[in-house]
């Protein structure tokens, strides 16, 4: 044995097997309290020896399976491509010679083409036509609107046509329109449709609910409207969609891809990426490449749940028509476009001629000559070639139009086929990619993503797509707001329906049941927002303000459906004092009078004691900021157990048009304390009735000179401007019970145990931290100002600052400066400086006191933007800039995150101005150097930019008057009051190298010397069976028994091993002889690889903290027959410290889409984490507990499915059993017990 396993490995793959061997014999017979064995018989194939193989190699799986998620800290890597966007964006030429044109084909493609055509070996040209109609749901128009008007008639005609026409393909990819068509489609339009999409003639691609934005969508609502949309099609037709269709988004990010290969996809299509991409990808023929994440995974080929790479083909030239795809001379291919409609007049319907006998041959040549030439840009020379434009196929007669005259051109090819080499044929996106596959797998790998794209202004400059990351930031904040409250009810809603049934509460399940459509309803409206003209910010007003409506009723249908499952959750079988059973006894402390206006907290009148229920919806236990409005002084907090806690009473501020003056609220006031909640529980609090005398100590004291004045006499116009009088002229102090004094001069010092903050005294902005435990200042100044918008070149998709103004940056508080209040809020939790410019800006920075709480290594910060109407602070693009002395690079560098899913490294490139240097956030930013990383958390998503060394600067709101000629047809002028709120985190950098004087034991020191990473080796010459009988031959490790925290080096070991059998477990498949083996993922002695950057701890917990703050809820002071819990666990233990529970939606019935199953998709993202960042916050919990369960439901089955819940790909025992990767996602379904 010995010997042949020597013949079989080359040396470094010997030395590699010994190595791991004698480190685990040292270990075994130094640390092992159990025995380690071979199993003695595992030569033999069947019997006794072969069951106790297959015996050990499950319990080998089952360890590692639970260990996994087990390591101390799981380090992942960077991916190795053939393609990193990131390297090559930078040596782009971003000013070429073609631009006026607006045409990169030149002299050097022509000649590669002409030598292309007299290569023998190059395959025929294959030509794949796919009529399409791009229907974007809402727009210039509203969602119904273009649904009854335009999408219904091509739905109507599709079926038709495709029945008349039978070998005529379609696509269509918005299953918003499909449902809202089949809803009111006759039986037989339904029969007909679920007939040509089993048959293939009619593919549904990617299968969302909408072709969703990828710039400014948070992941949340991404996975939730692909769930929606899949399980639509499988429900009503019965199909899983194979490939993607994103043609129209404004770049490209790599979220998406994963999202969709972990679906079941195996193939999509992209259009818009920046023109220097477009040529860069033609010039290297690399314009079909295998789109894979940042980081290195543990693909498994037989879990589509774990696969990473997704075969990409990118449309090389401008956009989606006919004029510009056909090839690339737009002035070619408006001859091909045939649609003729009475009335309309447009480019291609006065030039295009229809197909007859007299001009097939000339026309043919033509078209064939445009299609030759784009199938050179790719080494397979297939060509996927779209027929449509938006809303296209809305007549009857262009179906007839456009199939009759390509159904000519086809023949007429087709039949001279020995002439022009050429196969052309309708098709789908499914036969393209089927196409390819068989002449070709040798594609490019590529990581990253496709911002910031750029097309080009009509005089031949860059036009660069970053505006719409933070267009209409209202929205973009609303959106979120109904994510939080959506996936707040769906976790309440699942348990409280489930126990409801199982326990028999018959009035709460009415209601649960009830309210299931409208928890449809609100996914729906949630995912509708996700379209690419929604989120975005860039549909006309109008239509924003429908969206607007839709989502405002979603949000408060959702509130209501938590108040329901907390009621049911809180009373179980307790019937109410009252007849009406269906009473709400539990209210939102939130109150929305219209979707334009900011919420408003109730005020709680206290005469007793009132209970506050407070939900957390997260997995782990959280400390969370409870703020309440309170009519009285004379209050007190208690916890779940009546012990008094903590709390700080503020003044509420009332202020006059504008901010001009503030004033106290006589009868409001702001109770703040903090609730430390474990993992998604209900906890209730209790606000007592107390003496005020008792509470002075627990009032803030302010600091203010102009704000705490009566008001001014009668005769005083309120119009006119307020100034503040000279202290001998100024009216008396309004009485109040708080302590008030006056600032005084100089700068502003906040201060906790872990920091001291400094402030500018003049403008009330910050200037710098200075963290106790390093005694180190930290430059962090804080500062707005504007850019001034190009007119007619930024507008809601462009951001371009104007480049004849003399300075880049404009003072936009220049305006305010009269009109500048400083408020400085000091209590037992929390000290605030608070900045007032007028109606424009109020800035407040918070820092919170408690030492032992982690909220105190935070800055809070808030930003009240109100551009006022227009055309006031018009051409402006305000932005809040940190400029701080971080080190992060002379070229600078940032990392921004995508979707809140993964991170993205982003480098300044000098040759293009600040629009091309924006990119999108959606959570997070931060720039570091090797001490300390500075990073900036976010509640909506936004442009970000690192424009200048240790500057991090984010943008707030924009007005344009002026339209920025990409189709939407008017400015930026309805901008609304917007509250913005972030985190700011000063974090320490470890080094791995650096001596650790504190950490000096042997113990220590092997713990951090044994870490391990994820590594990809490459065999270029190996077969798969040689690769496999390799494997086979190495020790099979069946029974390990150790304590992790003792042993960390055992636990690593063994991680890699189980990946290494994992791969072992897949590889029994069948191969072919022959086929090369280039990329697995096996552990090797490499250790070089560079770390793939990722958050803190820390940083995503406070960033899931501000995503989805805490529930609180007003419980009506009712006497009950029985008292609920103070305290109401849904969830036994807490998950891992790295899991996060990004939903977990309760399914409609299979028949009765109306009602709720038994079944729920849990979906669970492994957050990667960066344990050299912020050190001291170490992960307390490291793998599943044992016996982790939902509290109070009977789980009947768990079951590892494809992302969107279409494909079963493992039974699960209970959630001990979960295995995912770091950075992964995945979904289970959950089936409840009847």
């Amino acid at each position: 044995m010995v010997a042949k396993l020597y013949r079989r490995l080359t040396p470094r793959a010997f030395a590699i097997a010994a190595v791991l061997l004698t480190v685990l014999l040292c270990l075994y017979y130094a640390n092992l309290t159990s025995d380690v064995g071979q199993n003695a018989n595992q030569s033999t194939g069947g019997g006794a020896g072969g069951r106790a193989e297959v015996a050990g190699a499950a319990a080998l799986h089952a360890h590692h399976r639970k260990r996994t998620l087990g390591a101390v800290c799981p380090r992942v890597s960077q991916a190795h491509t053939d393609i990193d966007t990131v390297q090559v964006y930078k040596e782009f030429e971003f000013q070429p010679a073609w631009m006026k044109s607006k045409e990169y084909w030149d002299e050097w493609f022509e000649q590669r083409y002409e030598g292309q055509k007299q290569d023998p070996n190059r395959p025929p040209l294959k030509v794949i036509l796919i009529p399409h109609s791009h229907n974007d749901p809402g727009w210039l128009k509203t969602f119904e609107h273009y649904f009854h008007y335009e999408s219904k008639q091509i739905l109507n005609n599709m079926v038709a046509k495709l029945q008349q026409y039978p070998n005529l393909t379609f696509i269509w990819s918005e299953v918003s329109f499909l449902s809202a068509w089949w809803d009111s489609a006759h039986p037989s339009k339904q029969r007909a449709l679920r007939k040509l999409v089993h048959n293939g003639r009619l593919e549904i691609t990617t299968g969302g609910w909408v072709m969703t934005d990828e710039a400014n969508s948070h992941v949340f609502a991404m996975v939730d409207q692909l769930i929606e949309g899949h399980q639509w099609l499988k429900t009503n037709l019965g199909i899983t969609p194979r490939s993607g269709w994103s043609i129209d988004p404004f770049g490209h990010g790599s979220t998406q891809p994963y999202l969709l290969t972990t679906s079941g996809i195996t193939g999509t299509v992209i259009q818009r990426i920046h023109y220097a991409w477009k040529q860069w990808l033609a010039q290297k023929q690399f314009g079909d490449f295998m789109w894979v994440p940042n980081w290195q995974t543990r693909a498994n080929p037989t879990h589509r749940s774990q696969r990473a790479a997704l075969l990409t083909h990118n449309q090389p030239f401008d956009i989606y028509s006919i004029k510009h795809s056909c090839g690339p001379h737009p002035y070619i291919c408006l001859n091909f476009d045939f649609r003729k409609i009475p009335g309309e007049y447009t480019d291609y319907s006065i030039k295009a001629q229809n197909i007859n006998e007299k001009n097939i041959k000339q026309k043919s040549e033509l078209l064939l000559a445009q299609y030759a030439r784009t199938g050179s840009l790719f080494p397979h020379n297939v060509v996927l070639m779209p027929i449509g434009d938006d809303f296209r196929y809305n007549h009857e007669v262009e179906w007839d139009q456009q199939y009759t005259n390509y159904q000519m051109l086809c023949d007429y090819i087709n039949a001279n086929k020995d002439l022009y080499k050429t196969e052309i044929s309708f098709g789908t996106p499914k036969d393209y990619f089927d196409a390819i596959l068989e002449r070709y797998d040798n594609y490019p790998t590529l990581k990253g993503d496709f911002f910031v794209y750029s097309d080009i202004f009509s005089e031949g400059r860059p036009a660069y797509w970053s505006g719409y990351y933070t267009t209409r930031p209202f929205m973009k904040i609303l959106d979120r707001e109904l994510e939080n409250s959506l996936r707040s009810a769906e976790i309440l809603y699942t348990i409280a329906l489930n126990k409801a049934r199982q326990n028999n509460y018959g009035p709460h399940l009415k209601i649960l049941e009830r309210n299931f459509e409208k928890l449809v309803r609100a996914r729906r409206n949630l995912g509708l927002f996700q379209h690419h003209d929604a989120i975005t910010g860039t549909s006309k007003s109008f239509v924003m303000r429908d969206y607007g409506l839709k989502l405002f009723e979603s949000l408060r249908d959702t509130e209501s459906i938590q108040q329901d499952a907390i009621q049911s959750l809180l009373l179980n079988d307790t019937l109410l004092p009252t007849a009406d059973q269906t009473k709400t006894i539990v209210w939102s402390d939130l109150e929305r009078e219209s979707y334009e206006k900011l919420p408003k907290k109730l005020p709680v009148t206290v005469e007793n004691e009132r209970k506050v229920v407070l939900f957390n919806s997260l997995v782990h236990t959280q400390e969370h900021v409870i703020e309440l409005r309170v009519a009285t002084l004379g209050v007190r907090v208690m916890d779940a157990n009546r012990n008094t806690i903590p709390y700080q009473l503020n003044p509420v501020w009332n202020a006059s048009a504008g901010n001009h003056k503030l004033h106290m609220a006589s009868a409001e006031y702001e109770l703040v304390f903090v609730a430390k909640l474990p993992p998604l529980t209900l906890v209730t609090y209790y606000v007592v009735a107390e003496t005020e005398e008792k509470t002075t100590k627990n009032l803030a004291t302010v600091y203010c000179n102009n704000c705490h004045r009566k008001e001014q006499p009668k005769q005083h116009n309120p119009n006119t401007e307020f100034k503040a009088q000279p202290p001998e002229q100024e009216p008396e102090f309004r009485p109040s019970k708080f302590k008030i004094k006056n600032t005084q001069p100089g700068d502003i010092q906040l201060e906790n145990p872990k920091m001291k903050l400094l402030f500018d005294g003049t403008n009330g902005f910050l200037k710098s931290v200075t963290r106790k435990h390093k005694q180190k200042v930290t430059q962090c100044a804080i500062s707005f100002a504007a850019y001034h918008s190009a007119q007619f070149h930024s507008g809601a998709y462009l951001f371009m600052p104007d480049p004849n103004s003399r300075e880049t940056d404009k003072d936009v508080l220049e305006q305010y400066n009269q009109q500048i209040s400083i408020i400085i809020t000091s209590g037992p939790i929390s000290s605030e400086v608070t900045v007032i410019y007028g109606p424009f800006l109020v800035h407040s920075v918070k820092i919170y006191h408690n030492e032992k709480s982690t909220l105190s290594d935070a800055i809070q910060v808030q930003n009240e933007v109100d551009f006022e109407n227009p055309p006031k602070n018009r051409e402006t693009e305000l932005f809040m800039r940190l400029a701080t002395d971080v080190q992060n690079g002379d070229t600078p560098e940032f990392y921004s995150d995508l979707n809140g899913f993964q991170m993205q490294k982003r480098v300044k490139v000098d040759r293009i101005g600040i629009e091309g240097n924006y990119f999108p956030i959606t959570t997070m930013a931060y720039i570091q150097d090797d001490d300390i990383r500075l990073s900036l958390l976010t509640n909506h998503a936004q442009g970000a930019a690192s424009w200048q060394p240790g500057f991090l600067e984010v943008m707030l709101d924009r007005r344009t008057l002026y339209d920025d000629s990409r189709g939407m047809g008017e400015g930026l002028v309805d901008n609304r009051k917007t509250i913005m709120k972030f985190w700011v985190l000063i974090e320490d950098v470890q080094h791995v190298n650096k001596k650790d004087n504190k950490a000096d034991s042997a113990k220590t020191r092997a713990k951090r010397n044994v870490q391990t990473e994820e590594h990809t080796v490459s065999f270029q010459s190996r077969t798969r069976r040689q690769f496999k009988s390799i494997f086979k031959e190495q020790i099979d490790v069946t029974k390990v028994k150790r304590n992790i925290e003792e042993q960390p080096a055992v636990e690593q070991i063994f991680e890699q091993y189980g990946r290494l059998k994992r791969d072992v477990d897949y590889m029994e498949q069948p191969f072919e002889d022959g086929e090369v083996v280039r990329n697995f993922n096996v552990a090797t002695e490499s250790s070089k690889s560079e770390n793939f950057s990722k958050p803190s701890l820390y940083a995503n917990r406070m960033s899931n903290m501000l995503n989805y703050p805490i529930g609180i809820f007003i419980m009506e002071d009712i006497v009950l027959d029985a008292k609920p819990n103070a305290v109401i666990r849904l969830l036994s233990d807490s998950f891992p410290c790295d899991m996060h529970l990004l939903t977990l939606r309760t399914q409609p019935d299979q028949m009765y889409s109306q009602f709720p199953s038994m079944n729920a998709l849990m979906v669970l993202h492994r957050q990667g984490y960066d344990c050299a960042v912020s050190e001291k916050y170490k992960c307390d919990q490291a793998s599943f507990a044992d016996g982790t369960k939902f509290v109070d439901v009977q789980i009947d089955s768990l079951q590892v499915m494809s992302l969107t819940g279409l494909h079963t790909e493992e039974r699960l025992n209970d959630m001990n059993d979960i295995d995912i990767q770091p950075m992964a996602l995945q979904t289970l379904n959950v089936t409840f017990v009847k």
